[in-house]
């Protein structure tokens, strides 16, 4: 390759990366939604354990809260701070949907 080319190539493949969408930036949900969902499933405590098998404000099982690589923050939901109970969130919601909540999303019309 010619010396002359490499910072044409260099600019171009920038502008490429700059063209790519940031999807996670674009998939998130707004803090309001996952308050608005928190109210639903623990009245917003973000530190439920109502002993229903389910954990923190948006009621997550242990088993989808390891899955979704909350352990990094916690042991169980309810121990995390709510920042870190939405991160995970988030991932579960990439893999599951909506779904993972049925009754509040489809309260929240997040779920149709």
């Amino acid at each position: 390759m010619r010396p002359i080319l490499l910072p044409a190539l260099a600019t171009a493949l920038l502008t490429a990366a700059a063209l790519v969408p940031a999807t996670a930036a674009a998939a998130a949900v707004p803090d309001r939604t996952w308050e608005q969902l928190a109210g639903c499933e623990s009245d917003g405590d973000w530190h439920a354990d109502t002993g229903n098998g389910f954990y923190g404000g948006l009621q997550i099982w242990p088993a989808t809260w390891a899955e979704a690589g909350g352990l990094r923050y916690a042991d169980r939901p309810d121990r995390a701070p709510r920042r870190h109970q939405i991160t995970v969130a988030e991932e579960i919601r990439r893999r599951q949907g909506w779904g993972a909540w049925p009754d509040c999303a489809r309260e929240l019309g997040l779920l149709r």
